[in-house]
């Protein structure tokens, strides 16, 4: 009788192994190689906040297809223009303002286009033709290859020279 129980015993053991699932393998940390940042709704690149060129630079190498493009023309411009920016990351988007002074702009990657904010944009001249619910800020929406440069750049030298938003 003790081995018919070693028999069953034996069987019910064999069943349990072939029945388990097998354990997902732990995926290894890859060296050297960075993951590229998770895209939010709209394409919008998930980057973490931090303060410097490098958290900014990482966000707009993460923006989809032309808009990557175009968030290196703003970075240029806006570098161009206003010497010795201030730049951080902030809600998944870029800031730029004057150290101490605060912040006068800032983009985010939507489905078709980027949008700029100017956060002083009703004080510059034109105005950008963005309305928002804010009465002093103002919206820059760039679609594929409608990026008016020099336009851009006077709003970004008027925008430096203003009181910046406090964040």
């Amino acid at each position: 009788m003790a081995e018919h129980r070693s028999e069953k015993s034996a069987k019910v053991a064999a069943e349990r192994v072939t029945t388990t699932k097998p354990r997902k393998a732990t995926p290894k940390p890859q060296t050297g190689k960075k993951a590229k940042p998770a895209l939010l709704a709209g394409g919008n690149p998930q980057i973490a906040k931090a303060e410097g060129d490098a958290p900014v630079q990482a966000y707009i190498a993460a923006m989809p297809g032309w808009k990557s493009d175009v968030g290196r023309r703003l970075d240029a411009i806006i570098m161009r223009t206003v010497p010795g920016v201030h730049k951080a990351v902030k809600w998944n988007s870029p800031f730029y303002g004057i150290q101490g002074q605060g912040w006068f702009l800032s983009f985010h990657v939507f489905t078709r286009y980027v949008k700029v904010t100017f956060f002083q944009g009703a004080s510059l001249r034109p105005v950008p033709p963005g309305q928002s619910k804010h009465k002093d800020v103002r919206y820059l929406d760039i679609y594929e290859d409608q990026l008016d440069e020099a336009q851009f750049t006077a709003w970004v030298k008027q925008a430096s020279q203003l009181p910046g938003e406090r964040l």
